[in-house]
């Protein structure tokens, strides 16, 4: 497996953030969450959208409709319930595993190939910004989708001795959830006609899901400290003809760090646009 690149350190804020599942804002790093910082979660204002144009408002989605045309309507529609079909289907598939086997141990590994088709089959959301689709910043949807990617290939599916961790199933629930709650927004959005329970939960379910997807990425990283010190996995060694040198343990370590200055600008700024959303409140953001 290659080397992660520096936007995967970005992404230490991200993936949270998506687990939260409200839209994203500029902010220093780039993260999954409601902006794009580094590996918490995701957003809900950069209009990523999984596909569909994620205005803050639904109002917006009849205009965005007609700019867009029938075609890429139809086909964001098509992708978003693809993609929330796809998130039930995993969590069906948790909940049957506990059931049966009254543990999480396994659990990782009897649904890890529907959740790596599931969540790497988001990129399309970064080609979705680049062809104009999704009015997204394409660097927005790259980081935000690549924090993910970076906690499901670069964490939980190359170190396998942390695949039973507890904080596994934390963010995997989280993330499912929101995964469900956000795709099905974007669905009924594209269809201008959103359910005000969806509308609801996608504005009021990250209060939850993002502190609880954080715990959960923070302590699977941290569980996996031990084997990547002791075995040097990604890590490149001076000498070499390149003359660089890069340490994935410090690199993991720099990404949780992360977390610290990104979790409480992200969360905040989320329960702004609950208020926005929710209750009509004109939030007049401060210029730094």
């Amino acid at each position: 497996m290659g080397r992660p690149t520096k936007a995967a350190a970005a992404d230490g804020g991200a993936s949270a953030a998506r687990s939260a599942g409200l839209p994203p804002t500029p902010l220093p790093l780039s993260a999954t969450y409601p902006s794009c910082t580094a590996t918490m979660a995701s957003s809900e204002e950069d209009g990523t959208n999984g596909g569909a144009s994620e205005a803050s408002e639904e109002r917006e989605v009849p205009s965005k409709r007609r700019r867009l045309g029938w075609a890429a309507t139809a086909w964001l529609t098509f992708y978003n319930i693809a993609m929330t079909a796809g998130w039930l289907v995993l969590a069906i598939a948790m909940v049957r595993f506990y059931m049966e086997k009254g543990t999480h141990k396994g659990l990782y590994k009897s649904i890890q190939k529907t959740l790596k088709f599931f969540q790497t089959f988001a990129l399309l959301e970064v080609v979705h910004c680049l062809i104009g689709i999704v009015p997204t910043s394409v660097l927005v949807a790259g980081v935000q989708v690549s924090s993910r990617i970076f906690m499901v290939w670069l964490i939980t599916h190359s170190i396998k001795p942390i695949q039973n961790e507890e904080s596994v199933v934390l963010f995997l629930v989280a993330w499912t959830v929101t995964e469900i709650t956000r795709y099905s927004f974007y669905t009924f959005s594209l269809l201008n006609h959103l359910p005000y329970f969806i509308k609801w939960a996608r504005y009021n379910f990250f209060i939850i899901l993002y502190p609880v997807g954080v715990a959960g990425e923070l302590l699977t990283i941290y569980a996996a400290l031990p084997y990547v010190k002791k075995t040097g996995m990604f890590s490149i060694r001076l000498p070499n003809k390149y003359n660089v040198s890069f340490d994935y343990y410090y690199f993991l370590l720099i990404t949780m760090a992360s977390y610290i200055p990104l979790f409480p600008q992200l969360y905040f700024h989320m329960l702004r646009q609950r208020r926005k959303v929710l209750h009509g409140e004109v939030i007049v953001e401060k210029d730094d």
